[in-house]
């Protein structure tokens, strides 16, 4: 299934990037975007955990230097059954997580130092078995997809939005037309919102419920994200961007109200994840952590 989705997902964003190339350059543009996509989707496979830890200015970290959370994430990868990743720490006030990379062999798991500050251990537990859950399912391959292509997308949409306002009004077979061009520069970003919204949704209530299952109690994962959810209101974490807002465990951008995220969240009510886990907990005759 996240297979399938995967490639639904590159099939969707790489459709707008050669929409975008045709309002601009008509056929010829068309064809340049499909090569550009390919030649970004082919590098973001291979690189996407490097790509997403030095967006974010993630430091990967030994044993040595952070002790208690490296072994805890090494815990916590053996029980659900996973190589170790590499650990990083993100220097940011803002509690919050991600996790990145192509493969289980190949991921990383980060988090802020604001996290290691607000957390408890157990509940610290919760967020790494989360972003674990999401390594374990290789959804970490589609979030990095989903920011890089969907970051280019907005880029090239403001290029055509000076290109349809400062351009030569040519309308012909081969040239732009302004007003295709504005219409496009404005929709593409939102249609790649739509899609990362859709795709991203479905991957975070599993995550919580396979995160539960692997740190041994729901109500760690649904205490940290209530905290965390109430940091995100109040304070933005640096470098966060709508295109990677998803790959976090709580939207990093929940408090802005210039956030394309506030009109597409990424994530589903932080509320209504909280209530699944409790559920989930009780069900598994858990009434405290």
């Amino acid at each position: 299934m996240n297979m399938l989705k995967t490639t639904l997902l590159m099939a969707a964003l790489t459709g707008i990037l050669i929409a975008i190339g045709g309002a601009i350059g008509g056929s010829t543009g068309a064809v340049v975007m499909f090569v550009v996509s390919l030649g970004l989707n082919f590098y973001t496979y291979w690189n996407s955990d490097t790509i997403c830890l030095r967006a974010y200015n993630a430091r990967v970290i030994t044993r040595e230097e952070a002790p208690n959370l490296y072994d805890l994430v090494e815990r916590l990868a053996k029980r659900a059954q996973l190589p170790m990743p590499r650990v990083a720490i993100v220097n940011a006030d803002e509690p919050n997580a991600f996790a990145t990379g192509r493969d289980p062999e190949h991921a990383a798991v980060a988090v802020t130092t604001g996290i290691m500050s607000v957390l408890s251990y157990e509940e610290l537990a919760g967020v790494i078995s989360h972003e674990l859950a999401h390594v374990k399912h290789r959804d970490t391959l589609i979030s990095t997809v989903a920011a890089s292509i969907a970051g280019v997308i907005s880029m090239i949409a403001n290029v055509a939005q000076f290109a349809a306002i400062f351009g030569s009004g040519r309308d012909d077979e081969e040239g732009s037309n302004p007003l295709a061009l504005m219409a496009t520069a404005i929709l593409a970003p939102i249609a790649a919102g739509i899609i990362q919204m859709a795709i991203s949704r479905t991957r975070e209530y599993g995550a919580d419920a396979e995160g539960g299952q692997i740190c041994g109690n729901p109500l760690y994962l649904a205490n940290a994200l209530e905290k965390i959810d109430y940091y995100a209101k109040h304070g933005e974490l640096p470098n966060a961007k709508p295109e990677t807002s998803h790959m976090f465990i709580i939207n990093p951008l929940a408090g802005s109200a210039k956030s394309i995220a506030n009109l597409f969240s990424t994530h589903p009510l932080t509320e209504d994840r909280i209530a699944r886990l409790r559920e989930q907990a009780n069900q598994q005759g858990i009434t405290t952590i």
